[in-house]
């Protein structure tokens, strides 16, 4: 059995007839009806009913014609997926992606993924969400991992890799509390204005009735906790952040936490995704999983 012979057959059944299946196939009905003709012989039996005026399936032809189709989808579906593993074995994938990630290893992911696909190119890019998300407009990265925020512009979508806390940080040595109001009085030390740190932060010191006094801005929450262990001031951190090796400082869990947004892998919904860049985003998705 050829596979000529199943593509001729399911033609014939489709277009009801030898004539428009040939025409479809851009074959001579002649070959169309030998190749029938051999299917017919080596399976023993008559797949369709000829007259002079229709071609049918007989009982055999209709059950036949089941397996046929799922066969040919089944070969069409492997060349679908080699075709793609041969885009995803050239491609590159540009990612942004913010420091913190909560307990995602995203250096981990990408290990296993490029021992998957080790002739995949692979650009990191750090910075704040806004800044990546800007980079994902522009088409300068292809997947950005980072928090999610509520205000997250509808022109992107986001999965969610893993969730994360909001800590009060502390220089060391000093005296543990647990709610925000214990620190009114603090120099705060915060990411920029526009950033979702500082949105955090803002919200978290009005429900305990104060207005934070940030005397120090940063560009990175590993420079907020150099600042705070340095005894410059205190700080709302993720806890991710808080937790990593690095200078000595307090941690605080606050009673009520914070809330810290989700933290997500965000692609642009206009933008289509290369082969490599879908691969690396279903091997990100996995990995979270």
């Amino acid at each position: 059995m050829e596979l000529r012979q199943l593509t001729y057959f399911e033609a014939v059944a489709r277009c009801g007839g030898f004539t428009r299946a040939a025409q479809q196939l851009h074959v001579a009905q002649s070959a169309v009806s030998a190749q029938i003709r051999a299917l017919e012989s080596e399976l023993g039996v008559t797949l369709f009913s000829r007259t002079t005026r229709r071609v049918t399936l007989t009982a055999a032809g209709a059950r036949f014609l089941e397996h046929a189709r799922a066969a040919l989808s089944e070969l069409d579906s492997a060349r679908g997926e080699i075709a793609e593993l041969s885009d995803v074995l050239r491609g590159r994938v540009a990612i942004g992606a913010t420091s913190v990630l909560g307990p995602f290893d995203l250096s981990a992911a990408l290990a296993g993924f490029h021992g998957r696909y080790p002739g995949v190119g692979l650009t990191l890019r750090s910075g704040l969400i806004a800044t990546l998300l800007g980079r994902l407009d522009s088409g300068e990265v292809d997947l950005v991992l980072g928090p999610i925020h509520d205000d997250l512009p509808a022109r992107f979508a986001a999965g969610q890799l893993a969730t994360e806390s909001v800590v009060l940080v502390l220089p060391p040595g000093t005296r543990p509390i647990t709610g925000l109001s214990g620190v009114r009085e603090k120099a705060f030390v915060c990411l920029a204005a526009e950033s979702g740190l500082r949105a955090i932060l803002d919200d978290a010191a009005k429900a305990a009735g104060f207005t934070p006094q940030v005397l120090f801005e940063t560009s990175s929450p590993a420079s907020i906790r150099e600042l705070v262990s340095a005894g410059l001031g205190v700080a709302l951190l993720a806890q991710s952040a808080a937790e990593r090796d690095g200078p000595p400082i307090q941690i605080c869990r606050l009673e009520p936490a914070p809330a810290h947004p989700p933290i997500g892998l965000i692609q642009h919904r206009e933008h289509r995704l290369t082969a490599a860049a879908r691969a690396c985003r279903r091997h990100l998705l996995e990995s979270a999983a």
